[in-house]
Order: structure tokens, then C-alpha cells, then sequence
């Protein structure tokens, strides 16, 4: 290494980022999955995540450095940009050409020759498990790696923000109460929500947490007209016959399929939905991924009671189950979700906040109240 690493959150990871991915990726191997790249030792995750941290904090023009690190060699990348001469792994030159390469899904590649980590060039392709570190603002940096079924988003690992240190906790994927979208995001081999290759739901989090103008999605049985007790009469726009323009892409048998223009379309589909959410009040989906209404206000049903208490966790090591007032959750959109929870058991509302936070609200069969899971720090 050319200089040593200064930034203290990244020596205190680094070991345990070390053992994280070399179990994940050990289990790949065992599951008979190919093209895995092999894990940066600790020393060297305390170096990429210390140039990266110290990058994030620089300006280039005017404007913060946004960046993707992904650790593999040119050759396990395809059709890479490669420079004829090495750059050192330093904020200076990262930050330099960060501007050229910081559209989505474009990863600037590291490698080390002589223990020395140096950037090759940069990729639009990476392989499973590959370790990735992200800085989308300053002193934000995010470390995860490709999903197995290569579409959409990457899998949070850790997230550092200045000293604080989150490691997400995929155990929490096995506990009984915990939604398929939660489960999703742990748990790296869980297929998605309803047995399908690509977790939509995801997709929409993802998606209406980027307009950062908040927003509210509540998912509701397809068998049951029971949310709209819960929803203001009249209501403001109801859809009718109900749009099933992600549907229709979801139930396409896969044999039918032309993979890149699926993607593109359910890219495009999703854009159109969760934009929906930037509008004043909640939009409606049934659980076969078709939109009922949208700009619509949740009150309280007839005869149901006040949502008083709900459970609020975090996919965090460390985080633990705690019980609090609805308001202590955020404001008003964040209340009325979790009363619609409260009055339908079977519905899940997902809420974005302008700043960010986002949370998926069930219910706890077990434990008989709302569960608010804040998983923000899984969308980064």
C-alpha cells in the first residue's frame, strides 16, 4: 500500500467485511455458481474504503465526487476500458476522473499487483459477489456486491456514514415475521416476492425512494376489497379497468421473453409507478402487481382501533426490536400507513421519506401489533 489508511471506521470493518464476503462467497462455490471473483483481504478493504471516504470529501468543479469501486482484474470483466498506464488508488486521482464515470451502473475497477492497489480502467460488468463500495455523497460509503440474478439492485453489505458503522444482519431474513421485500434484501439466494427472478417490489422501493419527494405504496390481496375502508370517499384516482402494465411483464412465461427488452420494459414500467408516489397520497397495487388508484388519502376504517404501539426494527447487527408511539416513527404519511396496517393485517404499506428513510410496515402475527422495518440502509 502507498500510504497508510487514516479513516478509523475503515480499520474497524475491514475484518469483518473480510469474513462476510469470503462466506459468501464460499457458499456460491457450493451451490455450484461460476465467475466469482476471489474477496480483498482486510488490509485492502481498509485501503479502498480509506481512499474512498477521503475522495468523497474532495471537489472536483464544484461537485462532490460520486463513485463505484469494484474490486476484480481486467480479465474478469467484460469489454472493459482499460488505461495504458496505472492510476494509483489515491483520493487525488479517483476524484480526478470520477466526473467520466459516474453514471449508474459504470464501476471503476481496482486490482493489486506487489500488495500495491491500483485502478485499471473502469466496467459495465462485474461478476456474483464481487465487492463493491459505492459514495454517492460525502462521507457516505457504501459497501455491497451483485445480486445473483444480475438485475437491479446490488446487496448492501455495510453502510458507513462518518464514524457510524451499520453492518446489515441477513439472519434477520429467517425470522417468521419478516416481509418477503425484507427477505429479499437479506437473504442473497431469496428468490422474490411470489416465486418471481426479480424482485419488484425492490425495484419500486428502490425507485420511489430516488424522486426524494417521499411518497407512500400500499400492496393489498387481489381477492378482497377490504383496503377501501381505509382509503377517503371519494376516492381521487381510481383506475378502472385496473392498469397491469408491470403485471402483464411479471406473468410473461419466461420462455416468452426477450431478457434485455423485459428489463428495459420493467425498467421502464417501474419509473412510471413509483413516480405516481410523488403525488399527494398513497397509491394502491394488488398483490398481482396491478395499480388500483393513486393520490389517494388513508384514514382510519370504521369500528377499527387506533394504532397506538408498533415494533420498529433495523436489519443492523445490533438492532434490536422496540417498541414505540406511532409519531416517534416520522411524520404524518409514516402514522397513516401504520394505521392502515392496523386495520388491514394483510396489506403491507411501503413509505419514502424526503430525506430518505424508508420503511416497510406489517403486521406481527406473533406479536400482535404493527412492525415498521426501517431499511434505508439497504436501498443505498
Amino acid at each position: 500500500m502507498t500510504t497508510a489508511p487514516t479513516y478509523k471506521a475503515a480499520k474497524t470493518v475491514a475484518s469483518t467485511l473480510e469474513t462476510i464476503f469470503e462466506k459468501h462467497r464460499s457458499n456460491a462455490k457450493g451451490k455450484g455458481l461460476h465467475h466469482i471473483v476471489l474477496t480483498p483481504t482486510a488490509e485492502q478493504i481498509e485501503a479502498i474504503i480509506d481512499a474512498a471516504f477521503w475522495t468523497s470529501l474532495r471537489k472536483e468543479e464544484g461537485h462532490s465526487p460520486r463513485i463505484s469501486l469494484a474490486f476484480l482484474s481486467p480479465e474478469q470483466a467484460e469489454t472493459p476500458i482499460m488505461f495504458s498506464n496505472r492510476l494509483p488508488l489515491s483520493p487525488e486521482s479517483i476524484a480526478k476522473i470520477a466526473p467520466g464515470f459516474e453514471r449508474a451502473g459504470i464501476h471503476m475497477g481496482v486490482w493489486s499487483d506487489n500488495n500495491e492497489l491500483f485502478l485499471w480502467g473502469a466496467t459495465a460488468t462485474i461478476p456474483n459477489f464481487c465487492f463493491v463500495l459505492d459514495v454517492s455523497e460525502p462521507g457516505l460509503v457504501v459497501v455491497k456486491h451483485r445480486r445473483t440474478d444480475g438485475f437491479g439492485k446490488f446487496s448492501n453489505i455495510a453502510v458507513l456514514i462518518g464514524d457510524e458503522i451499520k453492518i446489515v444482519d441477513d439472519r434477520q431474513a429467517k425470522k417468521t415475521d419478516s416481509p418477503n421485500l425484507l427477505r429479499s434484501l437479506l437473504d442473497f439466494s431469496s428468490p422474490a416476492l411470489m416465486d418471481e427472478p426479480v424482485n419488484l417490489l425492490l425495484q419500486l422501493a428502490v425507485s420511489i425512494r430516488a424522486h426524494k419527494r417521499g411518497g407512500t405504496l400500499l400492496i393489498v390481496p387481489s381477492l378482497s376489497v377490504a383496503w377501501k375502508e381505509s382509503i377517503r370517499h371519494p376516492l381521487h384516482y381510481s383506475i378502472h379497468p385496473p392498469f397491469s402494465g408491470l403485471a402483464d411483464l411479471m406473468h410473461l412465461p419466461e420462455s416468452e421473453r426477450d431478457l434485455t427488452k423485459w428489463q428495459t420494459d420493467l425498467s421502464r414500467e417501474v419509473e412510471l409507478v413509483a413516480g405516481l408516489t410523488a403525488i399527494d397520497g398513497a397509491i394502491v397495487m394488488n398483490d398481482k402487481y396491478e395499480l388500483l388508484a393513486f393520490g389517494e388519502k388513508i384514514f382510519r376504517a370504521y369500528n377499527k382501533p387506533l394504532v397506538e404501539q408498533m415494533i420498529v426494527t433495523e436489519p443492523i447487527n445490533g438492532g434490536q426490536p422496540t417498541v414505540v408511539f406511532p409519531a416517534q416513527t416520522g411524520g404524518t404519511r409514516h402514522l397513516s400507513a401504520a394505521q392502515f396496517v392496523n386495520d388491514q393485517h394483510d396489506s403491507i404499506a411501503l413509505v419514502a421519506s424526503q430525506d430518505g428513510r424508508f420503511t416497510v410496515f406489517t403486521w406481527s402475527e406473533s406479536q400482535n401489533l404493527v412492525q415498521a422495518h426501517r431499511i434505508d440502509s439497504l436501498l443505498l
